[in-house]
């Protein structure tokens, strides 16, 4: 389908010039005034309009504030016979997306105008993400209806638009990006960028110019000038996971940034003010490690802010099931597989367990049955929590649902000298689907 471009102009030769040259390409909606223009901009629906300065009655500049004020997202391009730099200066400070003087250069028009359209294209794909993304982290769709999480959902949607530290605690896999997540996309700097940084995950020599950022040269590597996360996070929340594994210099620096709210780049004298949320999180208890000398005092007391201490599943009760469930529709959805449900033992099987990897272990329990079960109900003896855990770093590697399988059915095969009956009933599944898969030369 053609894109509609709104032509405003009150010289009818110029109109039928454009005509004749956008013509082929797009479809030309035409007005001779604001008024008219006005009019059509807000019944035709035009996807940009070419908006001449000056015209009868009410002046371009005028219309164009209007028609801001109405969308924001359909593009304007300014058209003058003047070559005036205030006139230009104006219509981009009132939201023009771009400004060309009369007479056109054919090529340049069809140039401004498909880069004006790709750029809107672009936004407006952006725009319809981050929808999403807000709907995702809503707190109506976070999952656990245990009295423990609904109150940590009411806590941190008190806080949400404010700009307390928020304090996240709990066991690994417990879900502490999801509640800074949830925080994030529900307050008032949602559109601004949330920055995650695992703390533990990154060397020490490295951490303090992904936090800071560096000059050109400053160290070895050095190569050019980088941004710290701090700037990367201006306006929206820097997510510090794992917060008690700084070391104790880094932690000094830390809290004077916190404290000034401005940040140096390692090779600069430059001052950078920054006006981010900060949101902490930690599977070791703070306390402790300020008593065992291996965290500042101060930092913990300028970090505290609101504590969210978020409970292992295994205290979660039937939230065990509705986890489950999300998981296991989202893998049958995503491998285009019918759709499943797990049976009356399988859902005691999955409550009695304890969790040690806590969500994300359930999630990597469910993944397994969802793929491999042939059926639409899941039996209790589909379910295997040993496969879940081995080989000892599985679900921290980057893989597809199908490498993750095969590496399970790998591992076993390897165990139990490749007797495929002793693997298919440890991990609960068919002979025949191991057998299929080494067919299909999977194993």
């Amino acid at each position: 389908m053609k894109k509609r471009v709104l032509l405003v102009d009150d010289e009818p030769r110029v109109r039928a010039s454009l005509r004749t040259v956008l013509e082929p390409t797009y479809e030309i909606l035409e007005a001779a005034d604001a008024a008219e223009g006005l009019k059509s901009f807000k019944h035709d629906a035009p996807d940009l309009v070419l908006l001449d300065v000056i015209l009868p009655g009410t002046d371009g500049l005028a219309a164009l504030q209007t028609m801001r004020t109405e969308n924001r997202a359909v593009p304007v391009i300014m058209l003058t016979g003047t070559k005036s730099v205030k006139t230009a200066v104006d219509a981009m400070k009132l939201g023009a997306a771009d400004y060309l003087s009369k007479p056109f250069d054919v090529e340049e028009l069809q140039i401004v105008i498909e880069r004006t359209l790709g750029k809107q294209e672009l936004e407006q794909e952006v725009r319809q993400l981050r929808a999403q993304v807000v709907q995702r982290y809503a707190f109506h769709n976070l999952i656990g209806k245990s009295p423990a999480m609904q109150e940590i959902y009411a806590k941190i949607e008190q806080v949400a638009d404010s700009r307390t530290t928020v304090l996240v605690t709990g066991e690994s896999g417990t879900g502490k990006e999801l509640v800074a997540k949830a925080i994030h996309y529900n307050s008032d700097r949602r559109d601004a960028p949330f920055v995650p940084v695992n703390c533990a995950a990154i060397p020490e020599q490295l951490l303090e110019s992904e936090l800071f950022g560096h000059m050109r040269g400053s160290f070895t590597d050095a190569k050019m000038d980088k941004r710290g996360l701090f700037e990367e996070a201006q306006k929206g929340t820097l997510f510090l996971d794992e917060i008690a594994d700084l070391d104790l210099a880094l932690q000094v620096k830390l809290l004077r940034v916190l404290q000034e709210r401005e940040v140096s780049r390692i090779g600069s004298n430059q001052v950078i003010s920054f006006d981010v949320r900060i949101i902490v999180a930690t599977h070791k208890n703070l306390n402790e490690e300020v008593v065992a000398g291996r965290f500042r005092e101060d930092l913990f007391y300028r970090l505290l802010g609101l504590p969210v201490e978020l409970p292992p599943l295994k205290e979660r009760g039937n939230d065990i099931l509705l986890l489950a469930k999300h998981f296991l529709d989202a893998f049958c959805s995503s491998n285009k597989l019918h759709k499943k449900n797990f049976n009356s033992a399988a859902r005691e099987k999955l409550l009695n367990y304890r969790y040690p990897g806590n969500v994300r272990e359930l999630k990597a329990v469910v993944e397994l049955p969802a793929v491999m079960t042939d059926n639409d109900a899941i039996d209790a003896e589909d379910i295997s929590f040993t496969a879940a855990r081995t080989p000892s770093d599985l679900l921290d590697q980057d893989l597809t649902l199908d490498e993750f399988n095969q590496k399970i059915i790998r591992h076993y095969l390897g165990r139990f000298d490749n007797n495929v009956v002793d693997v298919a009933r440890r991990l609960g599944i068919g002979k025949s689907t191991i057998y299929r898969m080494m067919k299909e030369g999977k194993l």
